[in-house]
């Protein structure tokens, strides 16, 4: 394998850089997923929607204050924003939670991308070198000007390794990105139901105080 990386040209440090940094994101990223998932309390979210439909909107925020799960996180701060906007305190949680597992993505991205092209490049830089013996002394040894050709396209197939390595994790990732924006994006519908229910009943009752 050194052997290859040696032939393969100067090139191929840049993208033995690239593999590093992706196996870095990676690895974090998997980690990060894990601790997510076993940070999940589906019942405490339960709990808090049932609570609010029950309209006890302070022991909702109290069943969720200590969770560190991230839809009840972004329950919680919706419902201690209620006064102000719910849809909007739903919205600005919902992307904080959000911008956590969408963090290294564009990482990953720019490595599937840059990867296969500075193996391109280096197939290139190689096979000019290669085609500049044509014109040298070592004319009457053919094997060295293709040896030089399969040497360079060592480069294209790294690059391309390094790219479709970080494609699967890449889609995996996304995929777990959209689950959780599917996860808010339920709990949040139920919450804004729940509301709208209880608002007919508030005003009722603030009628009701008014004529006393």
């Amino acid at each position: 394998m050194f052997q290859l990386f040696v032939k393969g040209g100067p090139i191929m440090w840049p993208i033995l850089c690239t593999s590093i940094v992706a196996l870095t994101v990676v690895l974090e990223r998997l980690l990060f997923i894990v601790r997510e998932r076993f940070k999940r309390q589906p019942r405490v979210v339960g709990e808090i929607l049932a609570k609010v439909e029950a309209g006890d909107f302070n022991g909702a925020v109290q069943v969720g204050a200590g969770s560190q799960d991230f839809v009840a996180a972004t329950l919680v701060y919706a419902l201690e924003n209620r006064d102000k906007s719910v849809s909007e305190a739903l919205l600005r949680a919902a992307n904080w939670e959000l911008k956590r597992f969408n963090r290294g993505l564009a990482i990953l991205d720019t490595v599937i991308t840059l990867a296969p092209l500075l193996g391109l490049l280096g197939t290139v830089t190689g096979m000019i070198h290669s085609f500049s013996l044509l014109g040298g002394a070592e004319l009457g040894a053919p094997q060295a000007i293709t040896g030089g050709i399969a040497e360079a396209l060592i480069a294209t197939a790294f690059g391309l390794s390094v790219a479709i390595l970080a494609l699967l994790p890449f889609n995996y990732l996304n995929a777990r990105l959209e689950e959780a924006r599917q996860d808010i994006q339920d709990a949040a519908s139920h919450l804004e139901l729940y509301l709208v229910k209880r608002a007919p009943n508030r005003a009722s009752e603030t009628l009701e105080t008014a004529r006393v």
